[in-house]
């Protein structure tokens, strides 16, 4: 699954049930591999809780497990990518590919087993890694997937997708019941920690570089059928609220959906937010650089911040639906590029 069809464009219609079809590339008769902790950055130190967890994830549902997980599956990248913060690698996650395309806060070791797409994942490649703990992503209590895979004698940890209402708390706590499942919580503190006085180290450098434009509209994109299809992050994205929380303003005031805070948008709607700096993923997927179709429209070509050059790609593989290393690396972009 790729970022254009991570979440749809508009409105309720942007939560989509997921289908579970037995499909994958993954040979589900393969020797589970065997769990091991991450060694990256300061990960050698990290203290695991140890004895019974019960916790209530994201929807009320309790979850409880005889010892912290160890042999977690994980079907998201933002859980991907939390769970080798706290120092766990996976054993099994869905479209590894896909999350070393787009996703490198953290590095994804050698031998996880690929258990097929995040929308339809194999799940019985999935279960023949053994798993302890299945984390997972959803939407609502009775989500799908909640359904699907509570069928399996294994727990199940249901983290909310996200939450327009209040992006960065709600990526924070997806962070956390992570750590509560996997016995790292006094990791998760640290991390934690660091975050916010990341964003607030960020918000003063900013504020003392006093850039003569704050306003800025994210917006990432693809070509079908030939024309260019933007999706700028509104207000309730998380990237657009980190940027806010960095004193900017995002320009954006088209109709957004009520869990990503995503619009939907043509180049010409864009002439709608003025002298706006213009943000955009730097990431590709595929053979088609849609950016590249920018360039050929006459409309951008004349929009202020691009006249002005102030439009920029954000570095590469830089995930916008992350977790605090993700948002750390887009506190950077914003800085980098307002404090030029």
């Amino acid at each position: 699954m790729s970022l254009r069809t991570k979440v749809s464009l508009a409105g309720a219609a942007l939560i989509l049930p997921l289908a579970f079809a037995g499909c994958g590339t993954t040979d589900p008769g393969a020797a589970a591999p065997a769990p091991s902790e991450a060694t990256s950055g300061d990960c050698a130190d990290v203290r695991t809780e140890t004895g019974p967890v019960s916790l209530t994830d994201s929807f009320g549902r309790t979850v409880e497990l005889d010892k912290p997980a160890e042999r977690v599956a994980v079907l998201e990248w933002q859980q991907v990518e939390d769970a080798l913060t706290l120092c766990v690698n996976p054993v099994a996650v869905a479209d590894t590919e896909g999350y070393t395309t787009w996703n490198n806060a953290e590095e994804l070791p050698e031998g996880v087993t690929d258990v097929g797409t995040r929308g339809e994942p194999n799940l019985d490649a999935l279960y023949a890694t053994d798993p302890d703990l299945v984390i997972i992503e959803a939407y609502t209590p009775d989500d799908e997937i909640i359904a699907k895979l509570e069928a399996y004698d294994v727990p199940v940890l249901a983290t909310k997708g996200a939450d327009a209402a209040d992006p960065i708390q709600n990526m924070l706590t997806t962070f956390d019941l992570i750590a509560q499942a996997t016995g790292r919580t006094e990791r998760a503190a640290a991390v934690t920690e660091e975050f916010e006085q990341h964003l607030a180290d960020a918000k003063a450098k900013i504020a003392e570089a006093a850039p003569e434009h704050t306003d800025f509209v994210y917006f990432d994109g693809w070509v079908d059928g030939g024309n260019v299809t933007l999706r700028p992050f509104g207000q309730g994205s998380l990237i657009g609220e980190l940027g806010e929380e960095l004193g900017l303003t995002n320009a954006w005031t088209g109709e957004v959906d009520p869990a990503y805070g995503l619009g939907q948008s043509d180049i010409e709607g864009m002439t709608a937010v003025g002298d706006s700096t213009l943000l955009y993923t730097g990431t590709k997927e595929g053979d088609t650089d849609w950016t590249a179709e920018l360039t050929k429209n006459d409309v951008w070509a004349n929009l202020p911040a691009v006249t002005e050059d102030r439009s920029h790609a954000f570095p590469e593989h830089i995930w916008t639906f992350g977790g605090p290393r993700s948002s750390e690396k887009v506190v950077n972009a914003y800085v980098d590029i307002f404090t030029k």
